[in-house]
């Protein structure tokens, strides 16, 4: 499996497509905006002009998007990858997206006899470039253990949950978590910040302890730098909890926490910072107490 056709070239995908690059990988690759592909173009990849271009005749699909719309049209559509001439036997999104849609790509996928994998990766931009991403997949494990060569480039955690859909899923208890985990983070910095304490000796204090997690360890730094700029961005993670809201809602689960997460991060976007990172929630709940440090945005 050492030739790819691989879709999305953002904060993400760019890098670990440059990884597979390195390891030798072939990689011809498409991008909704072109430029932002062109620095894999340069390392030695091929550019193609659609998702079917992209992967016709190769071993494998990767596709790594924004939203789920993005998925439907780069699988789905007139020239998706399985509307290509000569199909992959794999293909894999690694694109946090509706566990309902996995469930159709990989039903229309089988029946042109193409396994198919939905694998949303948790690491952010760090991750990414790192190759230690956790890896949740849903589909058919044979064509997991095909895929696991390459896939040991990218993530360090490579899991099968299930079946179609399952990869999904479990990104959404993922998302759940770091939604509320988030807010502590910013709440307890803001609470730092007030105390007059140094919020990277608070960091480095709490995080190697029972409140130590990814984020306050790797974006509180950030925030304590009132460095704001996307590892994941602030738009992206909405998408991903409305897409866990709405599958809560069909299980009849009420998770407060979550809506609560949404709707700050909501005003967030609303201040003009969808483009931010997800430590721009610091700027919203430092609204709400009216503290304005150098460098406020809002």
């Amino acid at each position: 499996m050492k030739t790819v056709g691989w879709i999305g070239t953002g904060v993400m995908g760019a890098a670990m497509a440059g990884r597979l690059i390195d390891a030798g990988y072939s990689l011809r690759v498409f991008n909704r905006t072109r430029a932002k592909a062109e620095p894999l173009v340069a390392r030695g990849a091929q550019w193609a002009d659609s998702p079917a271009a992209a992967t016709d005749g190769v071993d494998v699909a990767v596709s790594i998007v924004g939203y789920p719309q993005d998925v439907q049209e780069t699988y789905l559509a007139a020239e998706g990858v399985l509307a290509a001439e000569r199909p992959p036997r794999i293909v894999i999104d690694m694109t946090t997206s509706s566990p309902d849609l996995a469930l159709t790509i990989a039903q229309r996928a089988a029946e042109q006899g193409i396994k198919s994998l939905d694998a949303p990766v948790s690491g952010g931009d760090v991750g990414a470039r790192n190759g230690t991403l956790s890896i949740m997949v849903g589909g058919d494990e044979a064509a997991l253990a095909t895929l696991r060569p390459m896939l040991e480039h990218l993530g360090k955690k490579i899991t099968l949950l299930g079946g179609p859909g399952a990869g999904q899923h479990t990104k959404m208890v993922n998302q759940i978590l770091i939604a509320t985990m988030m807010i502590g983070v910013c709440e307890g910095l803001i609470y730092a910040q007030r105390a007059g304490l140094d919020p990277m000796q608070v960091i480095e204090a709490v995080g190697s302890g029972a409140a130590g997690s990814w984020s306050i360890n790797n974006l509180g730094p950030r925030i304590a730098r009132r460095d704001f700029a996307p590892g994941f961005y602030v738009g992206h993670f909405i998408k991903d909890m409305g897409i866990a809201l709405g599958e809560a809602r069909r299980m009849s689960l009420s998770l407060p926490g979550l809506a609560m997460a949404e709707q700050l991060y909501q005003s967030v976007r609303a201040h003009g910072y969808g483009r931010s990172g997800t430590q721009a929630l610091m700027l919203a709940l430092e609204s709400m107490s009216a503290i304005k440090p150098a460098g406020y945005l809002i």
